[in-house]
């Protein structure tokens, strides 16, 4: 029983829509060779206001769309340009004339819609490629078609349909009679006045036909047609409008139905029938070779008192399907249906869809002991309309695929329990349903294999309420944010996981599901794919993951230099970048990641060869220029300023120990001793001499510099073997560190034997130029100038008032390079 439903559906646009579906399809899976495009490729004008097509499309064009425009003709040069167009859509654009080199320049074109158009003729098409075509719903007033049509040799599908066109002869089709057709639409709804039978027997070996005729009164034409059709072997029919609406059928209009031998599927869509007429139909049905028929958006009228009566027949029946979808009861009550199961009990394919059924009529379906596939979709069934009262353990015993999806079932669990009683289900289909889930458990039969659940709100909890013998699982749309890490312990034997229109981000890195071998994963939230996660997944061959917002930078790397996109049904059309906003939008196959930078792995490699490269430049040219001497001077000069900042305080109250520290060579010790010593000290000058001196158990640097700190002047004694002494180096660098520090003149230089200048060694550069700006004394041989140099060398070393001159130097350094020795802490050499 069924509650009266009414779906409807626009015909003259079912061509169009097949046109881009087959396109598309054939686009994904390259089956016939058909367009193959994305995006860029593809121009979109469609109702824009066109009075003609635009000359400025790009020359790289494969797609093009001008429907709904303006567009009256179509000459030479319009499409000049576009050498690459494979697919051409003009429809309802008011065309009334295409010329015959309209296309001399689109030999490539494979699909050609143009339909819906005031086209009085049926254009001449040198298009050797074409594959669709379309012609219906013009106004050419006859059938016939040009010599030029026996050119395409790759035409498969074809429709034409014009109301000024009510007769059909037998040469109409004539130039198609080598062409190996696979589908027909012929027609345009209306009634035809004359038909030459055999017209369509020039068709040969076609497969479908879509006639859309209606007859009322000249119901020999419709018998002669299918006769026809019958004789070129064609297997399926469906008959559109087949009759009018109030048509008082007196005749038996499927008498010649009991005679075919070929036909197998037949569909009456959009049509009205009678109680009366059903009955007629399915006599002959029951005695003909069809095994499958299909209603489809049907108005149904009980024109008898009781209703659909169809008694016992003695012959057997080859009816193997019966499918209704959409049928609209012209009266508001339940239709009568009366007839013998033996009728049905061979049925093994049986559809109620959108019939308004709210309870399951037990008495008939479970009946049909043959049934192995059920649909039930689009209904009003719920929990207890379908489980009523029928006996769970004796209903459906052959029962494998049911589907119950746009209903209004609830209680998962409760399905659970009831599907385990069908002894050999394999697919359940529940989607577009009210499903929930309960705090019952789910216990599915072993043998159910596939489940759809797509269209509920169930959120991560659906995982706990699944079965691990599940082979298939459609989850999409169904509020999942997050792929369980377990779900190849959970469901070992899932081979296609379908989670498309969800909320995740992101597929587990260490998802390990070895069997699955389809993943659906489109219009989620995942910015990339990374190769970790693709390591579980050895059997995938099919991955589906457009529409995701994916991040163009490195985390998509591998994705797009390594991954296999033959695995990609939709590459690259589908996959964009959603960050960063500058490349929003653009597809991922036109991002450029450079190899160097998104590996690490590699820019080690190449940067650190560079580097040693540089490292070993810069250490030959530290040594080679005294690199390491440098080095100490810097050292021990950072020692001397982080000591002095430690000592800012007390240098105010210093006074200066010694008039001179003396800085010589030991090799000149000799002299020091016997004659510099003795003779300033004897007139009254402190001398700080190194060996007398330094402090013992202290650094020896540290004593260097306390005693140039400690004295008012510096004494150097320069000679050959000062140059080469490390340690009067050192001693210079403070003295001169200290001088340049405080702005005074410390330094006194006496030249103990000639030095030539080009002879000093690089790191004494300092002394070199010293020696350039200063006065120093020369160690005269000749004994009246050595009184003349004792005598300046005491005057630069004595002082009127000591006192003040100390006070003004420790003033000075104090103030820009304290040096003074902190006496509590000493460096032990």
């Amino acid at each position: 029983m069924w509650l009266p439903c009414m779906l409807t559906t626009n015909w003259p646009l079912e061509f169009t829509c097949l046109i881009v579906f087959l396109f598309k399809a054939h686009c994904e899976d390259g089956k016939f060779g058909l367009c193959s495009t994305s995006t860029e490729h593809t121009k979109d004008l469609y109702n824009t206001g066109l009075r003609r097509i635009p000359s400025n499309i790009s020359d790289d064009t494969v797609y093009l769309d001008v429907s709904h425009n303006n567009i009256f003709s179509i000459v030479h040069g319009d499409l000049s340009g576009l050498i690459h167009l494979c697919f051409l859509k003009v429809t309802l654009c008011g065309l009334q004339y295409i010329s015959p080199d309209a296309f001399s320049s689109n030999s490539e074109i494979k699909v050609l819609n143009i339909s819906h158009n005031h086209l009085t003729t049926i254009p001449n098409l040198p298009l050797p490629q074409l594959n669709i075509l379309d012609l219906s719903s013009n106004r050419y007033p006859s059938y016939a078609l040009p010599r030029s049509f026996g050119n395409l040799s790759h035409l498969s599908i074809l429709a034409v349909g014009s109301q000024e066109a009510t007769f059909v002869n037998v040469d109409d089709f004539v130039p198609l009679q080598n062409i190996l057709l696979k589908k027909v639409t012929f027609g345009s709804g209306t009634e035809l006045q004359h038909y030459e039978k055999g017209s369509f027997s020039q068709l040969k070996s076609l497969e479908e036909v879509v006639l859309k005729v209606t007859f009322c009164q000249r119901l020999d034409i419709f018998k002669n047609i299918i006769i026809d059709f019958d004789q070129i072997q064609t297997k399926k029919i469906q008959l559109v409008q087949l009759f009018p609406d109030q048509c008082n059928i007196k005749s038996d209009p499927f008498v010649m139905f009991k005679d075919l031998r070929v036909l197998r599927n037949l569909s009456i869509v959009d049509t009205w029938l009678n109680s009366s007429v059903m009955v007629k139909l399915f006599k002959n049905i029951w005695k003909s070779s069809i095994e499958e028929i299909a209603f489809l958006n049907i108005t149904y009228n009980e024109d008898t008192p009781d209703g659909f009566q169809l008694p016992k027949q003695k012959h057997t029946t080859r009816l193997r399907a019966f499918l209704l979808d959409g049928v609209h009861h012209y009266q508001y009550r339940y239709p009568i249906i009366n007839t013998s199961m033996e009728l049905v009990n061979q049925l093994t394919n049986l559809k109620f869809s959108g019939s308004g059924m709210n309870i399951l009529p037990c008495s008939l379906i479970p009946s049909i002991r043959s049934l192995q596939i059920l649909d039930l979709s689009n209904n009003l069934l719920d929990d207890s309309g379908f489980w009523w009262f029928c006996s769970s353990q004796k209903v459906f015993p052959a029962l494998r695929r049911l589907s119950l999806s746009h209903n209004r079932f609830s209680d998962l669990a409760y399905i659970a329990k009831k599907v385990k009683d069908m002894q050999l289900i394999e697919s359940l289909d529940l989607s577009f349903n009210s499903i929930f889930i309960s705090n019952m458990q789910c216990f599915w039969p072993y043998h159910l294999r596939e489940l759809s659940l797509s269209h509920n709100n169930l959120g991560n909890k659906v995982f706990s309420c699944l079965s691990p013998y599940f082979h298939k699982i459609d989850l999409s749309k169904t509020g999942i944010s997050v792929i369980p890490q377990n779900i190849a312990s959970q469901f070992p034997r899932l081979t296609h996981l379908i989670l498309s229109f969800n909320s995740i981000q992101v597929i587990p890195v260490d998802l390990n599901a070895p069997a699955l071998a389809s993943l659906y994963i489109d219009q989620n939230a995942i910015t990339f794919i990374s190769q970790n996660a693709m390591k579980g997944l050895s059997s995938l061959r099919t991955l589906k993951a457009g529409h995701n917002p994916f991040s163009c930078d490195c985390d998509s790397f591998w994705f797009l230099k390594a991954f296999n996109k033959s695995l990609l049904p939709d590459w690259p059309q589908d996959y964009a970048c959603g960050t960063p906003p500058s490349f929003s939008g653009r597809l991922l196959v036109k991002y450029k990641l450079g190899w160097l930078s998104c590996q690490p792995g590699l820019q080690v490699a190449v940067v650190l060869p560079i580097l040693l490269t540089i490292g070993a430049a810069v250490a030959i040219t530290f040594y080679a220029c005294d690199g390491v001497w440098y080095t100490k001077m810097l050292w021990m000069w950072i020692r001397v300023k982080r000591r002095a900042y430690k000592r800012d305080d007390r240098l105010l109250n210093v006074t200066f120990r010694y008039h001179a520290f003396i800085s010589y060579s030991q090799h000149d010790s000799a002299w020091v001793e016997s004659k510099l010593v003795p003779e300033l000290e004897g007139s009254g000058l402190s001398l700080c001499v190194h060996e007398r001196d330094f402090e013992p158990g202290k650094w020896i640097v540290d004593n260097i510099i306390n005693c140039v700190e400690g004295s008012y002047k510096t004494l150097f004694i320069l000679s050959k073997n000062f140059v080469e002494s490390h340690w009067c180096n050192y001693e210079l660098f403070f003295a001169q560190h200290r001088a340049i520090s405080v702005n005074d003149d410390s330094l006194v230089f006496i030249l103990l034997e000639p030095i030539p200048g080009d002879s000093l060694p690089k790191k004494f550069l300092k002394l070199r130029a010293l020696l350039r700006r200063k006065t120093y004394l020369e160690w005269p041989t000749d004994e009246h100038k050595k009184h003349i140099f004792w005598c300046n060398l005491k005057a630069i070393l004595q002082t009127a008032d000591k006192s003040k001159i100390l006070k003004d130097v420790a003033m000075d350094i104090a103030d820009i390079c304290p040096l003074v020795p902190d006496k509590n802490n000493f460096s032990i050499m």
